[in-house]
């Protein structure tokens, strides 16, 4: 998905440039040419990213600042101005900007700090994913390729532990002890079971649950074409 992002530019030249130029790198971009629209674009779930001049009509970009940090958003922003004075550059990180760029600038300085903003910002993914078997634990849903996988509270959990440890080898008293949460009656013999329906329902992923005898199970891709 495209990087959504605001840039708050007055001076109309320039804002037209800024936004072609940075819709041209795949963003997308809601252009606002003063303060309070600006203070108004960042409630709510708002952008990923704010790019702000800080000399606006209505308010300057230090009073947007500030207000989006009153409200406790977490929304990284990128102040422009063409004052290079070391005390404005301080004022703007001390009121809650993340980054700072001082006019003029090149176009590429600009677009590499936007996604290094976005990069540090970006909630951590909960998705797990090993050849065609994925696992979203925000949504709770699994699926193989584009089909559903309809699991158990215990077979989700002894799947989502050995993606977790892909490549590596886990004992059955690991896994027990990853899915207890679910119940205190999990025996080696039930993850022998859980283990078994797994390898079934996964069947044709391109991936593969292999047994290593006196140690456990070891999650790997499969070489050649899925269910190969």
């Amino acid at each position: 998905m495209a990087l959504q992002l605001l840039l708050v530019e007055d001076d109309p030249v320039l804002a037209d440039g800024l936004s072609r130029a940075l819709q041209a790198q795949g963003m997308h971009v809601i252009l606002v040419r003063d303060g309070l629209t600006a203070d108004s674009a960042l409630q709510g779930s708002g952008p990923e990213v704010a790019v702000l001049d800080i000399g606006l009509p209505g308010i300057d970009g230090f009073e947007v600042v500030r207000r989006l940090r009153a409200r406790g958003s977490a929304t990284p922003v990128l102040l422009l101005t063409a004052r290079d004075a070391v005390e404005d550059r301080v004022r703007g990180l001390e009121t809650g900007a993340d980054d700072y760029l001082v006019k003029p600038f090149a176009t590429a300085e600009l677009v590499a700090r936007i996604r290094a903003l976005a990069r540090r910002h970006a909630p951590p993914s909960t998705v797990l994913a090993l050849g065609g078997v994925s696992l979203d634990s925000a949504t709770r849903r699994a699926r193989v390729g584009e089909r559903p996988l309809e699991l158990s509270v215990r077979e989700w959990g002894v799947l989502e532990y050995l993606l977790q440890h892909a490549g590596r080898v886990v004992s059955k008293q690991q896994i027990i002890d990853a899915i207890l949460p679910w119940g205190d009656d999990v025996t080696p013999n039930a993850v022998e079971v859980y283990v078994s329906r797994l390898r079934l329902k996964i069947d044709g992923a391109g991936v593969a649950i292999r047994t290593i005898r006196g140690f456990g199970y070891l999650l790997e891709a499969e070489a050649g074409p899925a269910g190969g």
